[in-house]
């Protein structure tokens, strides 16, 4: 096989068998986290993100990035101070510490000795023969003020005590708006 074609097809959207595992790996972290008593209270938005949730991750060779949003709590910043209006800063239960603390509760419930939850960021899900590898985010609703608009965003606070803002909606609809501009030519078969 020329390394042409062998770039082309790591290039290619994800088999089915593929994207099967994909899907059963979502699925069952949604399963977990609903099985989860502590979270029956709490606000969460579970969705994919990164290359998995773009179409743009290279096949037989990636992971599944779940993001786990707590609504409860909102994080903001603004460009210039006054550009919002309202709110007081969240003092509820769910701190990042107590997010990522009953997220890995909950993933070991679902995935016994199959956790590691060492890294700085996400809780890493390891594979099995029916699944593929995921790394799951705890994140926090954000939203970023400037003097016309606001954006929607996520914020991930890291180990180090260090956070990182993201915004993953955005990521899509500028992909998505990308493939479109170039007829398809940033990511063959893009599908949303």
């Amino acid at each position: 096989m020329s390394l042409e074609a062998k770039l082309s097809g790591w290039t290619g959207p994800s088999s089915d068998t593929e994207q099967s595992k994909q899907d059963r790996t979502e699925r069952m972290i949604r399963q977990a986290i609903a099985s989860h008593e502590p979270f029956n209270n709490c606000s969460l938005k579970i969705y994919a993100k990164g290359s998995y949730a773009n179409n743009t991750n290279v096949r037989s060779d990636s992971d599944v990035d779940i993001a786990v949003e707590c609504a409860e709590a909102l994080y903001w910043d603004e460009s210039e101070k006054g550009n919002r209006t309202s709110g007081e800063p969240y003092e509820g239960v769910w701190t990042p510490a107590k997010l990522k603390i009953e997220l890995i509760s909950a993933m070991e419930a679902k995935f016994p000795g199959q956790v590691d939850s060492t890294g700085s960021t996400a809780i890493q899900i390891n594979s099995s023969s029916a699944r593929i590898d995921a790394d799951v985010v705890p994140c926090f609703s954000y939203q970023y003020y400037m003097k016309s608009e606001t954006r929607d965003g996520t914020k991930i606070f890291k180990t180090d005590g260090s956070s990182i803002v993201n915004y993953p909606a955005q990521q899509i609809e500028n992909g998505t708006a990308k493939n479109n501009r170039t007829g398809y030519a940033y990511k063959k078969e893009l599908a949303y």
